[in-house]
């Protein structure tokens, strides 16, 4: 079992939104004595998240859903989500991250676009059963603030 687990659904490698979802994780791993994150960063799988049974996605799977601690990580597209997240996250089954804490981490453009995708992700892993905590909402223009991470995890109540 992987005890914190990063997912980045931005379609771009190495993305801003990894790295803000990677601070975070391990903020909450320094925090509660885990080993480091593993980062499933979405844009590496590109096409083969679109194959029915893919071997590299079935394992990705499994981490999430391995995980004690899931940070989901997605800048803000058209409102909400991106679509390869969703896709990833269509792979779960039902109620498949059930007794999973779940962080969300939003990126907007604004303060306001951000919160918008951060309900809409809210709402997405409540119907997958996970114990969603409060959520990180932030405007790209936030994205270099070094104290970002560690002012967000203080606040956190991760375990339940």
């Amino acid at each position: 079992m992987s005890e914190i687990v990063v997912i980045s659904g931005n379609p771009r490698p190495g993305s801003r939104t990894r790295g803000l979802a990677t601070s975070v994780a391990e903020e909450v791993a320094r925090r509660e004595s885990a080993g480091p994150p593993i980062v499933l960063d979405l844009a590496e799988y590109g096409p083969a998240l679109l194959v029915p049974d893919d071997p590299g996605v079935a394992d990705g799977v499994a981490t999430a859903r391995a995980a004690q601690i899931l940070v989901v990580a997605t800048p803000t597209y058209k409102g909400s989500y991106t679509g390869v997240l969703k896709v990833f996250l269509d792979h779960l089954p039902h109620q498949g991250l059930a007794g999973v804490v779940a962080v969300p981490v939003t990126v907007g453009a604004t303060p306001t676009q951000a919160a918008q995708s951060e309900r809409h992700l809210r709402g997405l892993l409540v119907e997958l059963g996970a114990e969603v905590r409060p959520g990180l909402a932030v405007p790209e223009s936030s994205l270099g603030d070094p104290d970002l991470a560690a002012g967000y995890v203080a606040t956190l109540p991760v375990r339940a």
